[in-house]
């Protein structure tokens, strides 16, 4: 694959996920890097995400609360979704992929990898379940 023309606009989108751990949305994407570049569009947020997605740069979460999420860190690793406040957050954890191995043993297919999500209440919903 031929390497993308430079973008200051898809750089900028990049360069503020690169800085957040709390996995953001679109639409806070957006808003931010507004705040460096009064005359992006939404649209224009959307198509880059989508490019940096599709060219592996950053991954993009569907978690299941029916809107995307963004990280920029493509390692290997796990996210915790809590179902109280929606926040995304990585799990330190060993990697589990031998469970692809797991689930190829008694498939006719090929499966190439999976996505593993962990829901429940974060450490902050649940210190405020008990001051409440």
């Amino acid at each position: 694959m031929a390497a993308r023309k430079y973008s200051r606009q898809r750089e900028l989108i990049k360069e503020f996920l690169m800085t957040r751990k709390d996995h953001p949305t679109a639409d806070i994407i957006y808003q931010n890097v507004r705040n460096e570049n009064p005359n992006i569009s939404l649209g224009t947020v959307y198509r880059n995400l989508t490019l940096l997605a599709k060219d592996g740069e950053i991954r993009r979460l569907n978690v299941g609360d029916g809107t995307d999420h963004f990280d920029a860190d493509t390692s290997p690793h796990y996210h915790f979704v809590c179902t109280e406040c929606s926040s995304v957050i990585d799990l330190k954890m060993d990697s589990i992929e031998s469970i692809t191995a797991a689930a190829a043993a008694n498939f006719d297919g090929r499966i190439e990898g999976h996505r593993t999500y962990f829901y429940g209440a974060c450490p902050n919903c649940l210190r405020c379940r008990k001051h409440s």
